[in-house]
């Protein structure tokens, strides 16, 4: 792209090619949920097949299904190996189910009609601080999520995967040691704080986390169960109290300011004297080209939630007026721009 543009010229025929593309992202984004809701990239996993076999499986039209493969493949997500013949990239491979921390739930998640038709309401967001999902639906996205027994579904599975990601960078990255007792606030299932107790077999934990989420919660990777306290409740209100460490993972920035500030509150009524917390969140680097992935999820916090992704000194801030004092930051170096914002009460030395 030109890095200088004078008053008037014209724009050169590179940059006008890839304005086309940014415009013409959501076809790429449709074309890929199609791809997963019809489980094309899990057929192509033993090598290529023909479009009409694959039709054939997924009782598609073979000659608009062609078309789909063959505009994925213009993506770069498949191979036309022969006439009508597809294999997946490794590009492509990202999108099968059968990995580990899958991305297919995320593709459902974010791509679903739900979703889509918030997205469509950017404008109003961005003229009125609101967000978009409640102007779109009439309700907030976890009030939504309530009500749709399918999609809330794919949320879970959608932050089972973040968290199985997450929990390994976690694991290589941050010394537990000293914490005896750890409560995981808004731990969702338990798959980061079943992680974390798998790998420090003397730890007692307390999955925390709203009655009708934690009864679907899954703890198979701590031999004994009774090392772990399932709790149901809302952490706008009480928090469990007298553990060593408490986490706070990608829950801040579902939140405003205000918002935030009240659970952070609460964690520091709850916390002993010498205990740590852990907030774990994006980070949103200087350089705005550097940042575009997180600055994707702000614009997702932005259109869905109330929340948002914030800088260093942002969540800094929030710490400090919470009660709290910074003691370092941590980047996880996941690829996804996460940190552990280490913290602990500011009122004792």
């Amino acid at each position: 792209m030109n890095a200088d543009i004078s008053p008037g010229q014209s724009p050169a025929p590179e940059d006008i090619a890839q304005i086309f593309r940014l415009i013409g992202g959501y076809r790429i984004s449709q074309a890929l949920r199609v791809a997963v809701e019809l489980g094309i990239p899990d057929l192509l996993v033993a090598g290529a097949r023909h479009c009409d076999d694959l039709a054939a499986t997924t009782r598609s039209h073979a000659p608009t299904l062609y078309r789909l493969l063959r505009f994925l493949a213009g993506a770069g997500l498949l191979n036309e190996t022969a006439p009508k013949q597809f294999a997946l990239t490794p590009l492509g491979s990202t999108l099968r189910a059968d990995v580990p921390g899958s991305i297919c739930p995320v593709v459902r998640l974010w791509l679903d009609e739900s979703h889509w038709q918030s997205w469509s309401h950017l404008l109003h967001s961005v003229q009125t601080g609101q967000h978009a999902f409640n102007h779109a639906h009439g309700m907030g996205v976890f009030d939504y999520l309530r009500k749709n027994a399918g999609l809330s579904a794919i949320f879970n599975a959608t932050m089972t995967t973040s968290s199985a990601r997450l929990a390994a960078a976690l694991l290589k990255q941050y010394d537990f040691h000293g914490i005896g007792r750890i409560v995981d606030v808004g731990g969702g299932h338990g798959f980061t704080l079943a992680t974390i107790l798998a790998n420090h077999p003397t730890m007692q934990g307390v999955l925390y986390d709203l009655p009708d989420v934690v009864a679907g919660a899954s703890l198979e990777a701590v031999e004994d169960v009774n090392r772990c306290e399932v709790i149901g409740g809302s952490f706008f209100e009480t928090i469990p109290a007298g553990a060593d460490g408490y986490i706070l993972k990608q829950i801040i920035h579902d939140w405003d300011d205000d918002q935030s500030l009240a659970i952070l509150r609460n964690v520091h009524t709850a916390m002993p004297a010498k205990a740590r917390l852990l907030l774990i969140e994006r980070r949103i680097e200087r350089d705005h080209r550097d940042a575009m992935r997180v600055l994707h999820i702000d614009m997702e916090m932005l259109v869905n939630v109330s929340g948002m992704e914030r800088t260093d000194p942002e969540y800094q801030s929030l710490l400090e007026q919470a009660g709290f004092r910074l003691e370092r930051v941590i980047p996880l170096r996941d690829g996804a721009g996460f940190a552990v914002f280490e913290a602990m009460r500011s009122d004792v030395n």
